[in-house]
């Protein structure tokens, strides 16, 4: 089988992609907020023709799982990546998370993934760890004002905002001169309306207020960290760079001019690179 479903210990059921040999070493995907596992396709094609295994799920609320009311919090999320892993037997994985997805990977990494062997290497993309939120102690976080903008809008008018976002700050098709790829911002939309309004509402919580600086101090196996300097939706400065202060055994790379959604614009400058670091 390609796809499947799982069922949680809660009853929520977790859509997921297992292509190509199970024989293969596994690479496991997370995608970012609002999105769907669907975000993944051109990196699981790129992989999948490299020889390995490639998995990735949608989030609860998210894409094709259960529109859920509870547990839109970085411990379920974690929780249900791992449900997944242990449904498929993954061993010597490799994970890789985008944004929010970032942070589902140290948590996973942190408290199911190390603990239990399964775990080979990890990749963060333009990931949200540490803490994306201002506070006394992470000054150069984004004050709650700007979050709170996000639930205002999404409440208001999601399709808008989702329109607004992806076509914006999150590929950086509001700088001058780039070229905007109308079916790249089609895409996101597409992914983020099929998922739920109350879990993409709570998510917002989940990726801007959960302090993962122990997960990140917990994770030992080699970490390869990736974002762009004009990331405009996680500064990183607040992300990436201290992701690499707390991550014992990493590799930064640090992209000029590249956006948020890099993964997606420049996918054969991303891939190549991961490509790279896992068979290092």
């Amino acid at each position: 089988m390609g796809s499947g479903y799982i069922t949680t210990r809660d009853g929520t059921q977790i859509f997921y992609k297992d292509w190509g040999d199970k024989g293969a070493q596994p690479i496991v995907f997370h995608h970012g907020w609002p999105l769907s596992s669907d975000d993944w396709d051109t990196h699981m094609l790129f992989f999948l023709a490299n020889g390995y295994r490639v998995v990735a799920h949608d989030r609860r609320g998210h894409g094709r799982s259960t529109q859920v009311d509870t547990g839109n919090d970085m411990d379920h999320y974690a929780a249900d990546a791992s449900a997944v892993v242990q449904h498929l037997d993954l061993r010597n994985a490799v994970h890789i998370g985008h944004s929010t997805g970032g942070g589902e990977v140290a948590r996973y990494v942190a408290k199911f993934g190390e603990p239990e062997g399964r775990v080979a290497k990890a990749v963060l993309v333009s990931s949200v760890p540490p803490l994306m939120l201002k506070t006394e102690e992470n000054p150069g976080g984004t004050p709650i004002e700007v979050f709170d903008g996000f639930r205002k809008a999404l409440a208001a008018n999601r399709a808008q905002f989702y329109i607004d976002v992806a076509s914006g700050p999150f590929y950086g098709f509001n700088r001058p001169g780039v070229r905007v790829s109308q079916g790249i911002i089609d895409n996101w939309w597409h992914q983020g309306m099929i998922g739920g309004a109350l879990a993409h509402y709570e998510g917002i919580k989940a990726f801007s207020q959960t302090d993962q600086t122990d997960d990140l101090r917990a994770i030992t196996v080699p970490t390869l960290i990736l974002q762009g300097d004009d990331d405009q939706v996680v500064p990183y400065k607040d992300a990436a760079l201290l992701q690499a202060k707390l991550i014992k055994n990493n590799t930064l790379k640090i992209y000029p001019g590249f956006p948020h959604g890099m993964m997606t614009t420049r996918a054969d400058v991303i891939n190549a690179d991961i490509l790279a670091f896992i068979r290092s």
